[in-house]
């Protein structure tokens, strides 16, 4: 048996073949490779199984693109490098391949399942379980496609394979998603043995049904803007079936220590996973409440500030050269109000006896030591900075000769850092959680089209869901009817809509001590509506979501920004000029434009190498060059 049977791209199998059994432990138990094996001999669970535990991402894979990419574009931690329009042909290579990997363990589920139910070698689940791969066969292509754009789609009929258009897969992915959902039979009971191979399931068919249908939303709402027809039409469609709506309907995965495919996507120690500016700005202030009330360490709450204390100005050492409003401060202290789930996502700097304080790297003691100094240009002491208590998230960008000065800014253990229960592969990996089936519903409401449920009730019940999961339900009511923006401008309460004005607000002379004061003017994102609103509605939505999605959803965070623009987006920092983001200058930093903002990845040299006819049929299928600044078809122009 041929485990492509000539269906997949050459590229495709050039570049994913040697991953095809990796994960999956039932091959060994009948000593055969699946190339050896009759139909007879493999199960299509093994293969679904195989295709899940993979797309986990093992810690090689994970770092690159999960980590390095998705949450670098995603703004979900702080980091300089893909945000910058750089990329590394190496992590593109990595999980280009091990993602046409998956796409063949399961695209191998489908046809050992179709013809098993041709030749009549079934059990009473074979086609349920046909269902599932096709269902989360869609999963994968839109994953591979939100990355690179054109993919081979056609690879999986009986055909030559061909890339297929970004509309054509997305259309490709909603007729499957649809037709696999309806033909789930929900009465079939499973052997127990079955469960142990769908490790998200445990083939609980309603479950995929449901996961198929809220998928079916959020791949709709990624036409929004390009192809609003076939958008409104396949979000009303799926809207009407059963969706994925409770906590325990997640789709997630179970994680492992170790170095697997089924390690934490954030476990390697050496990533600092600093808090980004951009949740940096989400956070303080949203929902009014106030930071005494979220802390019981006597010393934090005695470090926390006025409303309209920004921190202290270091002209010399922080960059200003960027549209971040809370550029060019370091704020000493903690903020005096903050969304609850700050604290539970990110820790506060050198509070030691937080069970989620991450220690990472454990090999250095970089995460525990919270001073550090600002320099001149000699290298000589300007001033000492301890880090402890306080709370920064830097502006990302080239910070030059600032930068280099400035020992604090990006420094571990002076920084909130992503908490450890998210690093210590003892968590499972969200893929599709319900908060995120309400925000699309909401999103729905407010541009007209039917759904269930009011687009307030929706909003409010996806800000519940991640309330609970995050454990901070009891501030949730005062939450919701709060009407305090935050640095952006954006408030939680659903009827307030009022846009925020410009405030004074006061600051220190880092260097001299002296107080002062300052206007604080809330950021113009252009990108949305020309900057003129930053409280609408579905800034609301796309504000919630982001903060709701974080940390394990960061391709949808950085997707919802390449669709609508939205939440604010600050632009990197340029002190110098950034090679691979030309556009971006001295003249306009302070408006945003697509072309400030990573919008895919290339594709991958081997790629290129490997087939260059291929290759050359994907990029004419682009709106434009092979290039990490090219906008896909969906993406907001």
């Amino acid at each position: 048996m041929k485990i492509l049977n000539n269906k997949i791209s050459k590229s495709f199998l050039a570049l994913g073949m040697a991953a095809v059994i990796s994960s999956c432990s039932k091959f060994e138990d009948i000593n055969k490779s699946p190339q050896a094996a009759d139909d007879s001999q493999v199960q299509v669970e093994y293969f679904i199984n195989a295709s899940i535990n993979g797309a986990q991402m093992n810690p090689d894979v994970a770092e690159r693109a999960f980590v390095l990419y998705w949450k670098t574009a995603g703004r979900q931690h702080r980091l300089t490098f893909f945000n910058n329009g750089t990329y590394d042909d190496g992590y593109t290579s990595a999980y280009y391949n091990q993602s046409a990997s998956w796409l063949n363990r399961i695209n191998e589920a489908v046809q050992v399942a179709e013809r098993k139910i041709e030749a009549g070698d079934v059990k009473e689940y074979t086609n349920n379980l046909l269902q599932v791969a096709r269902i989360w066969r869609a999963y994968l292509l839109s994953e591979f496609s939100d990355n690179f754009g054109p993919a081979p789609i056609d690879a999986f009929k009986a055909v030559n394979p061909t890339f297929a258009s970004t509309k054509d897969v997305y259309y490709y992915c909603l007729e499957e998603l649809k037709d696999a959902s309806a033909k789930l039979d929900l009465g079939i009971a499973n052997p127990d043995v079955l469960k142990a191979n769908d490790p998200a399931y445990e083939y609980d068919y309603a479950k995929w049904q449901k996961y198929a249908n809220s998928m079916r939303l959020r791949l709709a709402m990624r036409l929004s803007e390009v192809d609003p027809t076939k958008a409104k039409a396949e979000f009303e469609d799926a809207a009407t079936k059963p969706l994925l709506t409770a906590m325990d309907e997640t789709f997630e995965v179970q994680e492992m220590p170790g170095w697997n495919d089924l390690s934490g996507v954030m476990s390697r120690e050496w990533n600092s996973q600093l808090l980004s500016p951009t949740l940096n700005n989400l956070f303080i202030g949203l929902g009014g409440i106030e930071s005494e009330e979220q802390f019981t360490n006597a010393e934090i709450i005695d470090q926390i500030q006025d409303a309209d204390y920004m921190g202290e100005k270091y002209e010399n050492h922080i960059s200003t050269m960027s549209n971040d409003p809370s550029a060019g401060y370091w704020l000493d202290g903690i903020p005096h109000s903050m969304d609850p789930r700050a604290y539970k996502l990110f820790i506060v700097p050198g509070d030691f006896s937080n069970p989620d304080f991450s220690r990472f790297p454990s090999y250095a003691d970089n995460p525990i030591i919270t001073e550090r100094n600002l320099v001149d240009a000699d290298g000589a002491v300007v001033k000492t900075i301890d880090g402890k208590y306080t709370w920064n998230a830097a502006t990302i960008g080239d910070w030059g000769e600032k930068g280099a000065k400035n020992q604090i800014y990006i420094w571990e253990g002076a920084n909130p850092r992503l908490a450890q229960r998210y690093r210590n592969s003892n968590n499972k990996r969200i893929f599709f959680a319900p908060w995120e089936t309400y925000f699309l519903l909401a999103e729905a409401g407010i541009r007209g089209w039917s759904a269930p449920g009011s687009a307030k009730d929706n909003y409010e019940k996806g800000i519940e869901l991640s309330f609970v999961y995050n454990g901070v339900s009891e501030f949730l009511t005062d939450y919701l009817a709060s009407e305090d923006y935050n640095r952006v401008g954006t408030s939680v309460s659903w009827d307030h809509t009022a846009e925020p004005t410009a405030k004074t607000v006061t600051f220190k002379n880092g260097y001299t001590g002296a107080d002062g004061t300052t206007t604080y003017n809330y950021p113009k994102n252009t990108l949305y509506k020309n900057g003129t609103v930053n409280n609408d509605h579905l800034t609301k939505i796309i504000t919630q979501k982001f903060i709701a999605q974080t940390p394990w959803l960061p391709l949808e965070t950085w997707s919802d920004h390449r669709r609508l623009g939205l939440p604010f987006f600050e632009n990197p920092a340029i002190e110098r000029p950034l090679i691979d983001m030309p556009a971006l200058n001295s003249s306009n930093y302070m408006t945003s434009q697509v072309e400030f903002f990573p919008q895919r990845l290339r594709y991958p040299s081997g790629f290129r190498n490997n087939d260059p006819e291929g290759y050359a049929e994907a990029v004419a299928l682009l709106d434009g060059e092979d290039a990490v600044l090219t906008p896909l078809w969906w993406a907001m122009h």
